[in-house]
């Protein structure tokens, strides 16, 4: 039980976050195209970040294969991604972006590239 109450606050505090973000009208640095670039970095790192805590809090509360281990942070990262470009049809000056999502989806996929590729360097 301590283990869980350790492992997933982060997740939930993350997630809020990152609804918190999304909730700000007009959120953005005012420096035109280096703004575009820096939102999008963002977007990368927050997803990233989100599927890194989920895979720590699987992996520490759960006994999953390799296969589920992945399968499920990967999921609810992307579903997290989706729920939140709905999010912002509702914010005033905000709108959902498909493209958000594939670079949401981006940050998830270098997540992953990292755990495989540190599973390489452990078997050496």
């Amino acid at each position: 039980m301590i283990k869980l109450l350790k492992l997933w606050p982060p997740v939930f505090t993350w997630c809020w976050f990152i609804f918190y973000l999304s909730s700000i009208p007009n959120l953005g640095t005012g420096w035109g195209f280096w703004d575009l670039i820096l939102r999008k970095i963002a977007h990368i790192l927050e997803y990233f970040i989100l599927v890194a805590l989920l895979y720590r809090a699987f992996k520490g509360s759960f006994n999953l294969s390799s296969f589920y281990l992945i399968f499920w942070p990967l999921i609810l990262s992307f579903l997290y991604a989706v729920s939140d470009e709905i999010h912002q049809a509702f914010v005033p000056t905000r709108g959902p972006s498909p493209i958000d999502v594939f670079i949401d989806t981006i940050g998830i996929v270098v997540f992953y590239i990292l755990i495989k590729y540190q599973n390489k360097l452990d078997k050496i």
